[in-house]
């Protein structure tokens, strides 16, 4: 039987995220796994500069910290259940970042929801949870949210 010593469960702070940390979390109960979290704040800024337009210089630093804590909170949700958790930040796109932290943390498994924080269908299934499916270096996981549907 497989063994998943290190689990990645990316996180856009949605239900649907909250599903799969749930079900990561049983995973790693099981295994003793550690469980590495990763939140993306890619931001797009295409539609800026044709326009000429300067985002204030803290702009960029606001919502990282912001993510940051968020994320923080959901490092300790799993730290209080005795399990081994690292936490990542990135800026990159998601299935770009999810791909390149899979790699570098050598993930067994990749939990993941099967819906974003927009709760589109397609938005998340379509695109991020998909192109990881395809490109993935190890299992994935996909979480549905009890009451998508």
């Amino acid at each position: 039987m497989t063994r998943f010593e290190t689990i990645l469960v990316p996180v856009d702070f949605s239900e649907h995220s909250r599903e799969a940390l749930d079900t990561a979390i049983q995973i790693a109960h099981l295994f003793g796994s550690t469980i590495h979290l990763l939140h993306c704040y890619h931001i797009q800024t295409a539609g800026v500069s044709p326009y000429g337009i300067v985002l204030p210089a803290g702009y960029y630093a606001d919502i990282r910290d912001a993510a940051e804590k968020r994320l923080n909170d959901w490092h300790e949700r799993v730290s209080s259940e005795g399990l081994k958790v690292e936490s990542h930040l990135s800026a990159d796109s998601p299935s770009l970042a999810i791909n390149l932290i899979a790699e570098e943390a050598n993930a067994d498994l990749i939990v993941m929801g099967t819906r974003g924080l927009s709760g589109l269908k397609h938005a998340m299934l379509g695109s991020v949870a998909e192109r990881v499916v395809r490109l993935a270096p190890c299992p994935v996981l996909t979480v549905k949210h009890p009451e998508a549907d």
